[in-house]
């Protein structure tokens, strides 16, 4: 399914199955589809162009919230703060912003760029930089191909905004975290400045679309008394993994993260069964009985049983019944710079990825 607009009818979709492709992670989809209406409503439909259209002389930014998803589910961003990220970043670079691109694909994120887009009238890439969510600004296709985090331009919701111009984007992720601590504990930011060519080489194509489509896929199968999950899991090319109870969630919020573990008992054939769920802001590692079965650079997608609708690491919570499923990632991510950048040994797991 090809898009060439967004409307206000199209943003439910779009955020149920952002949220699936969040991997828990990308922040509340209730947030970013109001956020996302609001903005349409006011300022009317916004254009999204293919990646193979968006021009060689185009200049693209990239618009995203910065945070742990446990305080965005609190601490709600004002509708200016959106637009004036990339307002700020295109002043601070001289060039007139011709493009705006999604960074990542979550519940927020996704949708994030089309408050961005429709305040400032300008076209929406159907792409991304991820194909999913990652909890670090560098973990992003971008990176691999040498483009830049910085200049990157940091706002909140009282106004206060600043340029960060640092030596990598390592030292851009240090140094944005710090401050999104301070604005406390989310912000939002405008980065990765691309021309054309840069934008279609490094991003993930229709990622929009494909958001849309899952999310379609989900209300059909609902309507019909289908099941929703493994709607999402054919279509996705996934593997299922587990349905069982949430008994268990530990999490915090520590470093401007949300971090934790979740661990499921079984149900129907899972019964007997243990499952555990360890997540930063997204779902990075999935166990089952000890054995690891899923890990990141791939997708590990928790949905709620019965609807199907994504459930979100800071929505987790005692007694909800879910089904886990991982689906394969952009096959960049299992290149030696994409494991460096976003493997399971970068967050501290001395295990092998498990491919989808």
């Amino acid at each position: 399914m090809t898009m060439r607009e967004i409307t206000v009818d199209d943003v439910e979709d779009i955020a149920s199955g952002a949220a699936i492709l969040g991997t828990g992670g990308g922040g509340d989809p209730y947030i970013g589809r109001l956020l996302a209406a609001a903005a349409l409503r006011e300022h009317g439909p916004v254009r999204l162009v293919p990646l193979a259209e968006v021009p060689d002389d185009a200049e693209v930014l990239t618009v995203a919230m910065m945070g742990a998803p446990t305080v965005m589910v609190e601490k709600l961003p004002s509708g200016d703060q959106v637009g004036l990220a990339p307002r700020a970043l295109a002043t601070y670079l001289g060039r007139k912003l011709t493009h705006i691109a999604c960074a990542e694909a979550g519940g927020v994120n996704s949708l994030i760029p089309v408050v961005a887009a429709a305040q400032l009238g300008l076209p929406l890439i159907d792409a991304d930089g991820m194909g999913r969510a990652f909890p670090e600004i560098q973990m992003i296709l971008p990176t691999i191909y040498g483009i830049t985090t910085t200049p990157m331009a940091l706002t909140d919701e009282k106004g206060n905004r600043s340029v960060f111009d640092t030596v990598d984007n390592m030292w851009a992720e240090r140094l944005a975290r710090t401050a999104t601590i301070e604005m406390g504990c989310s912000a939002m930011i405008s980065a990765y400045a691309m021309s054309g060519p840069q934008a279609r080489e490094s991003l993930v194509p229709a990622t929009l679309s494909l958001c849309a489509e899952l999310g379609a896929l989900v209300r059909s199968a609902r309507e019909t008394h289908a099941d929703p999950a493994a709607a999402v899991i054919a279509r996705m090319g996934g593997r299922h993994l587990f349905t069982g109870k949430v008994v268990d969630v530990e999490r915090r919020t520590a470093d401007g993260f949300a971090r934790g573990v979740a661990r499921l008992s079984g149900m129907g054939d899972d019964t007997g069964a243990e499952f555990v769920l360890r997540f930063q802001n997204e779902n990075l590692v999935a166990e089952r009985d000890g054995a690891v079965t899923a890990s990141v650079p791939d997708l590990i997608c928790s949905v709620d049983q019965e609807t199907g609708v994504a459930i979100t690491t800071e929505g987790l919570r005692y007694g909800q019944r879910m089904t886990v499923f991982t689906a394969p990632a952009d096959p960049r991510w299992h290149s030696e710079a994409g494991l460096a950048l976003a493997g399971p040994r970068y967050f501290g797991y001395d295990i092998d990825p498990v491919v989808a």
